[in-house]
């Protein structure tokens, strides 16, 4: 099958060629900043690391932790349904998720490097029947490679934020990249809207798979002994933050600590890899760090328990009554603050929220609150919340409330992708093209 390309488009295919030179020492370069496996290099030039299961396949895309999180509930429908399952994404952290959460019959590979001879390998080798992407990934060659072997592509979960539209609207040239999907599935009416408009023509709301995954969990031995360490004390977490919040959190954690000397601030940030730099910079701040990788106490002297680990977020919203959702504050766009209410802990967030605005205008709406600017105004919110205890858990409570009807996602993007997943490889091609 042949889909109609741009200048702009076949410009970046031969940009990705003549780079090709440079792909080792790039790759290198991210293994000394801990943003690749060494050992699993391979796959990022469409090399497999493990062999493709018997039968019916279907490739899903996800960039990193939000997006893995968001779809392994639909990963284990799909695979339960007898089609196996190739995930792929890009980020060290994401890996260690899908190894310990992949059911039977999904595996993890690390995605190619968008060029076409390494999309070419990796698509000769597992030979889907169906590509899924999460979110708002769009790749030029991977799109076009597909649409040549006639493979259906279908984006789930799928969000244009306004300004990614207004981007995108602005070259013409990609509009292929649009109109050779198959199908989207998006998290509202907003994002269906705007991918129409770039050329989408089939696609609709489901609603977010973020509202229908399940909590996170904790171990309740890690649980109890962290709870150990800190009673008595008021706890706030900073949940998955980026460079520049940490700095507004501890700003805030200094302000309130006069009023409130037994304040423990728990930072969790979005890469751990970060952790022993913000170890350094917290510390000479004058606050009292401990760090959680390296398995220090929080000590009645602790100002800022570290969290530096993965994959432990549940423990510390089981923790602490009240969280601000990180990449709010700086202009990130905001990761997801459903996991938070779901376990019942007051939500705060910053100004930056175009990831998800749907989601945190519910929020905003339903515990009639705003966001927050700067560590002064974070600090406001959180001593009149320490000082209202029965006002924290109606905060809590209320973002609930709010949550709840937007449930329902998983189930219409499984019956929207049922003609994919029982009729698999009715247009596939087991050859790629020339």
């Amino acid at each position: 099958m042949t889909r109609r390309t741009s200048p702009l488009l076949t410009a970046y295919g031969l940009a990705g060629r003549a780079l090709m030179p440079f792909v080792p020492l790039l790759l290198a370069r991210r293994a000394r900043r801990g943003k690749e496996e060494v050992a699993r290099q391979g796959e990022r030039y469409g090399r497999a690391g493990q062999p493709r299961p018997d039968g019916p396949l279907v490739w899903i895309h996800a960039a990193s932790v939000g997006e893995t999180n968001a779809v392994l509930p639909l990963v284990r429908r799909i695979a339960a349904s007898g089609t196996a399952v190739v995930l792929t994404t890009i980020t060290v952290t994401s890996a260690e998720i899908a190894a310990r959460q992949l059911p039977p019959g999904a595996l993890h590979q690390y995605a190619p490097l968008d060029i076409a001879p390494y999309v070419d390998r990796f698509l000769d080798t597992w030979r889907p029947d169906a590509a899924l992407f999460v979110e708002s990934e769009l790749w030029p060659v991977m799109t076009l490679r597909l649409a040549a072997r006639g493979i259906a592509q279908i984006r789930v979960n799928a969000r244009m934020s306004e300004r990614s539209f207004a981007r995108w609207r602005k070259f013409s040239g990609v509009r292929p990249l649009f109109e050779g999907t198959t199908l989207a599935l998006a998290q509202s009416e907003g994002d269906a809207k705007r991918l129409r408009a770039l050329g989408l023509r089939q696609a609709r709301s489901v609603g977010n798979l973020k509202f229908d995954v399940p909590p996170p969990g904790a171990d309740p031995e890690a649980l109890a002994a962290i709870k150990a360490m800190t009673a008595g004390r008021e706890i706030f977490v900073a949940a998955s933050t980026h460079d520049g919040e940490e700095a507004i959190v501890s700003a805030a954690h200094r302000s309130l600590r006069t009023q409130r000397p037994g304040l423990l601030t728990i930072i969790v940030p979005r890469h751990p890899v970060r952790g022993t730099a913000l170890r350094d910079a917290l510390s000479a701040s004058g606050l009292a760090v401990a760090q959680r990788s390296r398995s220090e106490p929080v000590t009645p002297e602790t100002d800022i328990y570290l969290a530096d680990t993965l994959g432990e977020l549940g423990l510390f919203y089981r923790l602490a009554p009240v969280a601000l959702v990180g990449g709010t504050l700086v202009p990130v766009g905001g990761h997801n603050p459903i996991e938070a209410a779901r376990l019942d802990t007051a939500i705060v967030h910053g100004p930056h929220v175009h990831n998800a605005t749907e989601v945190y205008d519910a929020l905003d709406r339903g515990t009639a609150s705003g966001p927050v600017a700067d560590a002064s105004e974070l600090a406001d919110v959180l001593e009149a919340l320490f000082a209202d205890p029965q006002a924290m858990q109606d905060r809590a409570q209320r973002a609930a409330d709010a949550l709840d009807p937007y449930t329902g996602a998983l189930d219409a993007t499984m019956a929207a992708l049922a003609p994919f997943l029982t009729e698999p490889g009715k247009t596939r091609q087991t050859e790629g093209p020339a």
